[in-house]
């Protein structure tokens, strides 16, 4: 009876579903389409090496670097006590309001011959050109530090949360062994908060396989730069179908090494005790050193780029700042709030529809939806565009027959499949938050509901919507963040001559306009501390619990 009631969520969640899963099987079904071109022929036998050595040498450059510096600082807030300890443990987070996009251009104009650090040695020591070495920060090493700066708060938050939860009791039953800080921390701690630790791992480099403006402004050939490229440049759909192939494998690949190397271990704690232990109390050296491994990260990642786009932005800044900037503006937030408000509501469906039908084929569905926020920008643009383009054809095909001219394009050169994008990519982000939050009402609400003479939907209406007021204002918060900041999907199929703060950034210092980009990249990051900010507070608060 619970089934069939909930059959119309059911058939919504097929449906979203169904669309979700387009982009990804457009993709794949387009390898075999017109067999091997010689676009890609041409490519295996130039370029494709190099976007596998790139994207494995990223993989491992970033992984390695989210993994210590998560791990280190999420070790650090959650176990000790030193001086400035409350402000980084909720501060060391907002380095992911800054996209990696924009810290490469931040990092480029800081560090450039012509910029303040260079120029302070050449006039504090003499020197003239070519008397000193300086690094070239627009490298594939550099690209792997502003990928660290950026993502390692993935780790950090995931490992924080694993030290805070887990088995505190076994720690203390360790040092009553006779074990040292360290060796608890590599014997009990690490293994314990491992699958945080993978898991968070695995968020910052999926997010480095679907970056394109770092790549491409610092000329690392990568799967999205050549998808780019063979789309726009080379025009050929079918070559770039088969790099978003590869480039999809490489994540797929993430995500199994993700679950494999969980195994079939477990991570209980059997101890009887949630509560966090009390820090341990740093002093002198330690506790110095403590500061300065927070406080790095944080200066690299947050302060300092934010403050150069705040210095460049008012000195210098964009010189269309009027009315082109809110022209800029209008875009980006037509296109957020409307992909946000629409996500929000298409995740409260989903997320009721199963609590509904409590069904396997429900929980399935959503899981499917939810693999979106897996797929990067660039392949579900091409996903997109694909089926789309061709929809649009037969639909002027058909206008043509009845009405005697052809209208061109209707959707393809609109925001509409532009919105679709974005929703196939961030819904999950919308729908994993409504879940949790709904999952946390009790069914007993329900059946009182319904004893009062109330249907589903005046159910939802007047019980579950008001008390996930605020979880649905999060939702869409960070989805409208999300779109604020992504650039490849954005950059594929944007409609001509509609450009947002994203596209201006990426514009504006692709021309080594770096300057005025700082406008446009300053609003990105000014938008995206938001939900950091409620974020912070959260974090704070468990640990005071």
């Amino acid at each position: 009876m619970r089934i069939a009631s909930s059959s119309p969520l059911l058939i919504v969640g097929f449906v979203v579903a169904l669309l979700a899963g387009l982009p990804v099987a457009s993709v794949g079904l387009n390898l075999f389409a017109g067999g091997t071109s010689e676009t890609w022929a041409h490519l295996s036998a130039t370029v494709l090496p190099e976007y596998i050595a790139n994207s494995l040498w990223l993989c491992l450059g970033v992984g390695l670097g989210v993994g210590i510096v998560g791990v280190t600082t999420a070790w650090l807030t959650a176990m000790h006590e030193f001086p400035g300890r409350r402000f980084f443990e909720w501060a060391l987070v907002l380095p992911l309001a800054v996209p990696a996009y924009v810290m490469a251009y931040v990092y480029t104009d800081f560090l450039q011959f012509v910029g303040p650090v260079q120029t302070f040695l050449r006039d504090t020591f003499g020197w003239a050109h070519g008397d000193y070495w300086f690094p070239d920060i627009r490298t594939l090493p550099g690209a792997v530090l502003m990928f660290v700066c950026v993502l390692y708060p993935y780790v950090y938050l995931l490992a924080r949360t694993a030290f805070l939860e887990r088995a505190s009791g076994m720690l203390e039953a360790a040092r009553t062994m006779g074990l040292g800080p360290w060796r608890a921390f590599f014997a009990v701690s690490l293994p314990l908060a491992r699958p945080a630790i993978v898991a968070g791992v695995a968020l910052a480099l999926m997010e480095t396989l679907a970056d394109y403006g770092t790549v491409a402004y610092f000329a690392v050939n990568t799967f999205t730069t050549g998808i780019y490229r063979a789309w726009f440049s080379l025009g050929d759909r079918i070559a770039a179908a088969q790099l978003a192939a590869m480039l999809l494998a490489f994540v797929l690949f993430l995500l199994m090494a993700e679950r494999v190397s969980r195994g079939r271990a477990r991570y209980h704690n059997t101890t009887g005790r949630n509560r966090p232990m009390a820090g341990a109390r740093l002093s002198g050296l330690a506790a110095g050193l403590a500061v300065v491994a927070c406080l790095l990260p944080l200066l690299l990642g947050f302060l300092l780029p934010a403050g150069l786009l705040l210095k460049m932005a008012l000195t210098e800044g964009d010189a269309q700042f009027g009315q082109r900037f809110l022209t800029l503006s209008r875009n980006s937030f037509v296109l957020a709030g409307a992909t946000a408000a629409i996500g929000v509501l298409l995740a409260l469906l989903l997320a009721y529809g199963a609590r509904l039908a409590k069904t396997q084929l429900a929980h399935a569905l959503n899981r499917l939806v939810g693999l979106g926020y897996a797929v990067p920008g660039a392949v579900i643009a091409v996903g997109v565009l694909i089926p789309v383009t061709r929809v649009d054809n037969w639909l002027a095909g058909q206008w043509q027959l009845w009405f005697g001219h052809n209208p061109g394009l209707l959707l393809t050169g609109g925001i509409a499949a532009l919105i679709y994008a974005y929703l196939v990519r961030f819904l999950a982000v919308a729908l994993h938050t409504v879940e949790s939050s709904l999952g946390k009402i009790t069914p007993s609400m329900d059946d009182a509901a319904r004893s009062m003479g109330l249907g589903q939907g005046e159910t939802m209406r007047r019980v579950h919507v008001p008390m996930l007021r605020g979880s649905l204002l999060t939702a869409g918060l960070l989805v409208f963040v999300d779109v604020m900041k992504e650039l490849p999907a954005t950059l594929v199929m944007r409609p001509f001559n509609f450009d947002t703060l994203a596209t201006q950034a990426y514009t504006l210092a692709s021309d080594e306009r770096l300057a005025e980009a700082s406008t446009a990249a300053l609003a990105i990051v000014v938008v995206g501390l938001l939900p950091l900010v409620a974020l912070s507070r959260q974090i704070s608060a468990a640990r005071r619990q």
